[in-house]
């Protein structure tokens, strides 16, 4: 293995572009598989695809500057590769008839892949390795993390259907008698469940000790409420 120690791994050489695209291919893929998992837009293939992808074109910038001399800017094609991939995001980010969002973290996952594909097509393999480590547990960890934390949130936005518009007042007046304060509150004739109902999007305050899923279940159990969801 002595001829493998005098390889220079950030040299332009048939093995290096291996090497860089088939960790670009692993590390893409890694973070693919976990939103792939849980069903999201954009999983295993698609993040490897925009991850070798942004390596190729880091390979190809510096082949550019290695063989076309100084001049050349060697971060022109990353850059563009940054806009290209920002396009591409824009399509995994849904806004449902309940005007809850989805796919923005798919679409930031999809930015983080090509950024460490760009790091590990110019040869900066530890950026890319502990990048891709640290996008992982982001989007495997942390989640469990900020549902504990926004569990004991005191301000929730949620979407609720009334069998009719008519008990839109007595909806605000039940929920300030749970000692619930209402900031926002608007019909939303979009996404109905049943004809002839109506739904509310609101925005309240809960009294402190409250957990949310307890006033879910608690503004659920009214009689003229349909569904409640919290956005």
């Amino acid at each position: 293995m002595s001829w493998f120690a005098d390889i220079d791994l950030n040299e332009l050489n048939h093995f290096t572009v291996l090497i860089r695209l088939l960790l670009a291919v692993i590390l893409g893929g890694i973070i693919g598989l976990e939103r792939g998992a849980n069903k999201h837009p954009a999983g295993f293939r698609t993040h490897i695809l925009v991850c070798v992808g942004a390596a190729l074109a880091m390979l190809t910038n510096q082949y550019i500057h290695a063989n076309f001399g100084p001049l050349v800017d060697p971060s022109r094609l990353g850059a563009q590769v940054i806009t290209g991939v920002g396009f591409l995001g824009v399509g995994t980010i849904l806004v449902t008839g309940r005007y809850k969002i989805k796919g923005l973290t798919t679409a930031a996952g999809l930015w983080a892949s090509a950024c460490i594909g760009l790091a590990v097509g110019i040869g900066f393999y530890s950026g890319a390795i502990i990048a891709a480590a640290l996008v992982l547990i982001s989007l495997g960890l942390f989640p469990r993390l900020e549902a504990a934390f926004y569990q004991h949130s005191r301000t929730l936005s949620i979407f609720v259907e009334i069998d009719s518009a008519k008990n839109l007042k007595p909806l605000i007046h039940a929920i300030k008698e749970m000692d619930i304060k209402v900031s926002e509150a608007h019909l939303d004739k979009s996404a109905l469940n049943i004809e002839g109902a109506s739904a509310v999007s609101m925005v309240i305050r809960l009294p402190r000790k409250r957990l949310v899923h307890d006033v879910l279940e608690q503004i659920t159990d009214l009689p003229y409420v349909i569904i409640v969801e919290e956005i």
